[in-house]
C-alpha cells in the first residue's frame, strides 16, 4: 500500500480513525501470581507483562537493577512479528525498557533486582510503546515506587500531515514513525526512537503529537490503577 493510501480524501485512515486518534486502549493489572502483572491493549497490539521483586541481588551493585525479557508469543500475528523475532531488536527493546524504568525507579531498595517479563500476544504496530505502558502498569501493580508514571506512543507522518498512534500498515507502509516515552507530570522525555527518515522541519509537529498521546494514553492507565 502507498503512502497516498493510507489517508482518504475524508480524512480517514485505514482503520477509520482521524490523524490525531489514539487506537482503543483498554488495560487492567493484578491478573498473574506475580508480584505485579498488566494486560494491555492498544488497538490490535496485545500483551501481558509480569514483574517479580523486588529481590535480593546476586551482584556487587548498590543500587536496584531492573531485568527485562522481550519475548513474542508464536502465534503473534502481522509483519511487525517477523521484524520482532529478530533478537537484535527485542534485545534492543528490552535494553531500551530497562533504561526507562531504572531512570525513574525510587532507589529504596539497596542491593536488589526486579525482573520484567513482558509477552507479546498479538502485534498490530506500537508494540515497543505498548511493552512500555503494560510495564508501567506491572510495576505500580508490585507496589515498586516510582517517581511518576511512563507513557510511550507513536506518531508519524503521511500525506503532508502528522498521524497519532501508528498500526502494523502504517509501520510496515515506511511512514516515519517516532516513539517517544515520557512522564507525564513534566513532560520529560526518557525515550525518542525513529523508524525511517522524516524531514527536519516536520519533526516538531510529530513531536508534539506523540506527547499528546502519551498525555491520552497516561489518563487511560491512571484510571485503570484508580479502579
Amino acid at each position: 500500500m502507498s503512502r497516498l493510501e493510507l489517508i482518504t480524501p475524508e480524512g480517514l485512515r485505514v482503520d477509520g480513525r482521524r490523524p490525531k486518534e489514539t487506537r482503543r486502549i483498554y488495560s487492567r493489572t493484578d491478573l498473574l501470581a506475580a508480584d505485579g502483572s498488566s494486560y494491555i491493549e492498544m488497538g490490535n497490539t496485545k500483551l501481558i507483562t509480569t514483574v517479580y521483586g523486588p529481590k535480593e541481588s546476586k551482584n556487587n551493585n548498590s543500587n536496584s537493577i531492573i531485568n527485562v525479557e522481550f519475548h513474542l508469543a508464536s502465534f503473534a500475528s502481522g509483519s511487525t512479528a517477523k521484524k520482532l523475532r529478530n533478537d537484535k531488536k527485542l534485545m534492543e527493546n528490552s535494553i531500551a525498557i530497562r533504561d526507562i524504568f531504572e531512570s525513574v525507579l525510587i532507589k529504596s531498595f539497596g542491593r536488589s533486582e526486579i525482573d520484567v517479563f513482558i509477552q507479546v500476544l498479538q502485534s498490530d504496530g506500537g508494540v515497543l510503546a505498548a511493552a512500555i505502558n503494560g510495564t508501567c502498569l506491572a510495576l505500580i501493580d508490585a507496589g515498586i515506587p516510582i517517581t511518576d508514571y511512563v507513557t510511550a506512543c507513536t506518531a508519524g507522518y503521511c500525506n503532508e500531515q502528522a498521524i497519532l498512534d501508528l498500526n502494523y500498515i502504517e509501520e510496515s507502509s515506511e511512514v516515519p514513525c517516532l516513539t517517544v516515552a515520557l512522564t507525564p507530570k513534566n513532560e520529560k522525555i526518557l525515550l525518542m526512537n525513529m523508524e525511517h527518515r522524516l524531514h527536519l522541519d516536520n519533526f516538531d509537529s510529530v513531536l508534539s503529537l506523540a506527547k499528546t498521546g502519551c498525555q491520552t494514553i497516561y489518563e487511560s492507565l491512571d484510571e485503570c490503577i484508580r479502579k
